[in-house]
């Protein structure tokens, strides 16, 4: 029998391939009808709250209101209806009710970006292009990140597909098998794979600590998430690169999920010097890096400042960058609100 397989090893193989596209095929239409009967959930859940909010004038009561139903909620069915994923709900009906009804042929993770958007033209790109382009959750979150809506509109006819076509180079194409794996797919069925637990969680965090930045209103402008930098042919990647345009300096943060350590803080050295060095412009000031770790006793933030820089740090960047105490609250608190979604 194995003399007969390697034989017609190709004939086997195109079938095989043939029986695997076909279990990844049906996988994938299997999660898509999942996705599609969540949203369209969490917009009548988001309808619902809302209408007993606005019909018994509860404004005031809504976090008691939503504590109360997230208890009971939580009790009856699992995961996933923690009190802030009840606000988004109420947020995703308010949003869509009586306009474009796109978003449900998109998964709940786009439509969480998406509806973050405050402007209607823009938001409506945003689902058009999603599902006309079939862009992955990270392709969106770059899209949106990048400005890619502002600076297609800014481009002229003749180079706007090049700006099209800068996300497929950038991004690669979600796998079925990453669609499958989708976290909020797994929390609805309640299926908890502690494979994806510690890369969920740190995902999270850091797109809670870029929204908390932007919000601030102190000159962050987003540059990149897991930027890649090559030194000597070795590759290493910051989780998180911001540049402030009122302190004119380059903000490198990286996330770690474990105690703070000297080998942490000499790679972020590592990288602060390596941006002052190869990528900040002669009139740009020094870079700052930010160490987030957080295990799970404690969460200690810090800053690295090159020992020459310790005085502009004191004297300027303290008046607009948060303080470690106001960034350690916040991983805490996006902490707690994952826990509570487990």
């Amino acid at each position: 029998m194995a003399d007969l397989i390697e034989q017609n090893n190709q004939v086997f193989g195109n079938y095989y391939d043939r029986i695997n596209n076909l279990i990844l095929k049906t996988k994938q239409n299997v999660v898509k009808n999942i996705n599609s009967e969540m949203v369209e959930l969490y917009f009548e859940i988001g309808s619902t709250i809302n209408e007993l909010i606005e019909n018994y004038n509860l404004e005031a009561s809504q976090n008691e209101i939503l504590k109360l139903f997230s208890e009971k909620l939580t009790r009856e069915f699992g995961q996933g209806f923690s009190v802030p994923s009840l606000k988004k709900m109420k947020k995703f009906y308010l949003t869509y009710k009586g306009g474009s009804t796109l978003w449900n042929q998109l998964s709940w993770s786009h439509n969480r970006l998406i509806m973050n958007i405050d402007n209607e033209a823009k938001r409506n790109f945003y689902l058009e292009e999603t599902i006309k382009s079939n862009w992955s959750v990270r392709q969106l979150e770059r899209q949106i990140n990048s400005f890619y809506y502002e600076r297609l509109l800014s481009t002229s006819e003749e180079h706007k597909e090049e700006v099209k076509n800068e996300i497929n180079i950038l991004e690669k194409k979600e796998k079925v098998q990453d669609f499958i794996k989708d976290p909020y797919v797994l929390e609805f069925l309640d299926i908890k794979d502690r494979r994806f637990l510690e890369k969920d969680l740190e995902s999270n965090l850091l797109e809670h600590i870029s929204e908390f930045l932007l919000e601030l209103g102190r000159g962050f402008s987003f540059v990149a998430r897991q930027k890649r930098i090559d030194v000597d042919g070795d590759n290493f990647y910051i989780d998180l690169v911001f540049y402030n345009y009122v302190l004119k300096c380059f903000v490198l943060i990286d996330l770690k999920l474990d105690k703070l350590t000297h080998q942490d803080i000499g790679q972020m050295d590592f990288y602060v010097r390596y941006y002052d060095n190869e990528i900040k412009a002669e009139d740009d000031n020094p870079t700052i890096g930010i160490i987030l770790c957080s295990d799970k006793k404690d969460t200690i933030v810090k800053y690295s400042v090159l020992n020459d820089n310790k005085n502009l740090f004191a004297s300027k960047y303290q008046l607009y960058l948060p303080t470690e105490e106001e960034l350690a609250r916040e991983i805490e608190k996006q902490k707690e609100e994952f826990e509570d979604k487990e």
